[in-house]
């Protein structure tokens, strides 16, 4: 039996859903105008989370200053984001889903992936999924993308086809017709910097990478990347769509020293390491964490704890730690000998409900980027020393 993955995507799903919320208030349409979703729509510095079809014709994109989306459209409707709203969207859309298939994963507020490989009853899968995105679309007021294919690979690289309202399919048969002519940076987990050094080697379409050498692409990227990005651009992917039932409670790391320690500075390296593979272990699981707690050890072995709630679920290295060495200053008196620094995370969700206010940060975009040339690090080589990131902060 064929197996048979949807993966369902909210168009615009931060404006949408605010156009839904504005359209039951008797306003109008801000689907139809160039208009934006903000953190504050008084603000000039704020940042836009999101921007209608209209506005994105005309140049205006997320994480961009508001002070300049105006320049470009002095009548741009500016719209207050609201995060209470967006989670009652976002349930709405996953119960919908959830009723077509019980075996669904959610990968952020707004996009999930369903198995649907024994639910179709001899239904073609096509009619099923338009049969959900309408669905979506009467009961809820706001329109998805499904992309249907054979892992969740496929599925993902298909919803991102022409948007919105639409159904599209990308069978393992369909690869070379419908993925391989696409631009190499639309693969999915290749990033900018991965992208660049393709392209410097001739590497331009999905199809370039997904016809080269193995050892090739090692000498490019590492060995462990090369291994995934090469069964990517082939289109196989056999990982599973993992219920919530699946999924971890919470994550931890730890850092034992050969030496009892007292120097700050040391045990900042030491918290800084534990954070960042804490941090990159939640991302690759698509988990957020609401709550950071350290411990220390000492040598006689008795422990200091200490807990915090996050402002709001996050994923970011920078974020997490700015935390945990605030509540380390509350833990450890700075003077007593250490054995051993911990950092947990816990209260996880896959809703994305920090980006609201993060994207108020104008350093937000840097902390996300770094994160992702650790993860990318990891995946390669499994590892990035303190040097690497002192020296990517410099970058």
């Amino acid at each position: 039996m064929r197996r048979v993955i949807f993966h369902i995507d909210v168009n615009s799903a931060f404006l949408s859903w605010s156009a839904v919320k504005l359209l039951q208030e008797g306003q109008a349409d801000i689907r139809l105008v160039p208009s934006v979703v903000s953190g504050d729509p008084s603000d000039r510095r704020s940042i836009i989370t999101a921007a209608s079809i209209p506005a994105k014709k005309l140049g205006i994109k997320t994480a961009q200053p508001v002070s300049m989306a105006l320049r470009s459209c002095p009548s741009l409707v500016i719209v207050r984001g609201d995060w209470d709203w967006y989670k009652r969207c976002s349930h709405g859309f996953i119960e919908i889903c959830r009723s077509y298939s019980p075996v669904l994963q959610q990968f952020s507020i707004d996009e999930c992936f369903i198995d649907m490989t024994f639910r179709l009853a001899g239904r073609d899968p096509v009619e099923v999924a338009t049969q959900l995105k309408e669905q979506i679309k009467q009961t809820l007021g706001f329109t998805v993308n499904v992309g249907v294919g054979s892992n969740k690979l496929l599925a993902k690289m298909a919803s991102d086809f022409e948007k919105p309202d639409k159904v599209h399919t990308l069978w393992e048969e369909e690869v070379p017709q419908k993925m391989w002519p696409l631009q190499v940076r639309d693969l999915l987990w290749v990033g900018k910097k991965t992208e660049a050094r393709l392209v410097a080697n001739g590497i331009k379409t999905i199809g370039d990478l997904a016809k080269l050498g193995l050892g090739s692409l090692s000498q490019l990227v590492g060995q462990k990347f090369a291994l995934q990005l090469h069964e990517n651009a082939n289109g196989r992917d056999d990982s599973p769509v993992e219920t919530e039932t699946s999924e971890a409670k919470s994550y931890s790391a730890e850092r034992t020293f050969r030496e009892d320690l007292s120097d700050p500075k040391d045990i900042d390296r030491a918290l800084f390491n534990v954070a960042c593979i804490v941090a990159h272990r939640i991302r690759k699981d698509h988990f957020r964490a609401s709550t950071v707690s350290i411990f220390v050890k000492y040598k006689d072995f008795s422990v200091s704890q200490k807990q915090c709630q996050l402002a709001q679920p996050t994923d970011v290295t920078a974020l997490i730690l700015a935390d945990a060495r605030r509540i380390l200053a509350e833990a450890w008196d700075g003077v007593t000998p250490i054995r051993q620094v911990g950092l947990g995370v816990s209260k996880l969700t896959h809703e994305a409900a920090e980006q609201m206010s993060l994207f108020e940060d104008p350093k937000m975009d840097f902390y996300r980027e770094w994160d992702r040339q650790y993860d990318a690090k990891r995946t390669r080589e499994g590892r990035m020393s303190r040097e690497e990131f002192d020296e990517a902060l410099k970058r």
